[in-house]
């Protein structure tokens, strides 16, 4: 015969494990639910991103300065000019270069008189030329909005 402690202490862990058992069931489904409202979730994120990508693509190029493209007037560049056109607008290179739509190195070169702007910036600069510190960084906080 077998011993009632053992008996009884199998059926206590069978009991135990039965509703150990219905409970890890229910976690399970919460768990699996949890994990594909997760990965929706990073998807809409993902395509959202994108989106604003795109977006803020197409504000930075619509607000960049706008040169007349029926002007043609010649424009003459000189890099110390240019400098002091920053300095008098008080920019950083970095800001100069999103109004013109270049890097902030075309600045420093075209600063140091290593390159020259093209036509299209040429044109941007005669622009920012004519304005003052005010529009400008009316302009700068449209393109960082």
């Amino acid at each position: 015969m077998t011993n009632i402690a053992s008996v009884l202490k199998e059926e206590i862990v069978r009991l135990a494990r039965k509703e150990i058992r219905t409970e890890i069931t229910g976690l399970k489904k919460a768990s699996v639910q949890y994990r594909s409202e997760i990965a929706a979730l990073k998807r809409r994120v993902v395509t959202l991103e994108q989106q604003l990508s795109r977006l803020g693509k197409m504000t930075t190029k619509s607000d960049e300065v706008k040169a007349e493209p029926n002007a043609e007037t010649k424009v003459r560049f000189v890099a110390k000019g240019f400098k002091t056109l920053r300095h008098r607008l008080g920019l950083t290179a970095g800001e100069m270069a999103k109004l013109l739509g270049v890097s902030a190195q075309s600045i420093y070169s075209w600063e140091t008189g290593n390159s020259n702007p093209r036509k299209q910036q040429l044109a941007k600069i005669a622009m920012l030329r004519g304005m003052g510190k005010r529009e400008v960084s009316a302009i700068l906080e449209r393109i960082a909005a």
